[in-house]
């Protein structure tokens, strides 16, 4: 079995609880509240520029000259999704680049990109790359899931688009390449470390899709 076979296997349940979940249901229906997708996109566009942060930690912490390039490149990738993407909903909500900026990161995102952070700065280069990986690799899944059922609502339908496109799932491809490249040369105990943290943020995954349905605010 490949390293990602197994990563993917440990995270059946939480996928599935993704796939169920009403932010998702509503994107496909179109029943989603607009007021939930323009506060997930804001959340997402600030959690994009850490992630992409956590990339560059990878890339400069790569084994070899390939695994560089590619967190290289996809940390600056990360950053033009944000702008392309991101930009486009902006203007269909009247939102300033100022305005999503000076917005606060809610108390999910905030946590899931210091998860982020600490363990591509702190833990072994494995580890590092189990942590970033659920983001690229739920995406495309979800994306692939969702562009077969489509949406009736034009905005929706742009997202899954996105994600659910041939460009984007190379991209998930090459990551996956690596990890199994460098599983091959890992022990039990660090690919337990690994798969624990690749669960962890596939668990704050499902979690940033609670928190941009719940519109969630910090309780104090």
């Amino acid at each position: 079995m490949s390293l990602t076979d197994r990563l993917w296997g440990s995270i059946e349940g939480v996928f599935q609880a993704i796939l169920d979940h009403p932010f998702l249901r509503g994107l496909t229906d179109g029943s989603l509240d607009r007021e939930a997708f323009r506060f997930y996109v804001i959340q997402d566009a600030l959690y994009l520029v850490e992630y992409a942060r956590a990339l560059a930690v990878c890339g400069a912490r790569a084994p070899d000259q390939e695994a560089v390039q590619m967190f290289c490149e996809h940390a600056a990738g990360a950053i033009a999704v944000e702008r392309q993407l991101h930009q486009g909903f902006f203007r269909d909500f009247g939102l300033s680049e100022e305005e999503v900026r000076a917005t606060e990161m809610a108390p999910t995102n905030l946590a899931y990109t210091s998860y982020l952070l600490a363990v591509a700065h702190g833990g072994s280069f494995p580890e590092a790359v189990g942590a970033v990986l659920p983001c690229y690799w739920i995406y495309r899944e979800v994306g692939k899931h969702l562009l077969d059922r489509g949406s009736p609502d034009p905005l929706y339908r742009r997202w899954i688009e996105t994600y659910g496109g041939e460009e984007y799932g190379e991209i998930v491809r090459a990551v996956l390449r690596l990890a199994d490249r460098i599983g091959d040369d890992l022990g039990e105990a660090e690919l337990a470390r690994m798969g624990r943290r690749f669960r962890d943020t596939a668990r704050y995954e499902w979690m940033f899709w609670e928190m941009g349905y719940r519109r969630e605010p910090w309780p104090v």
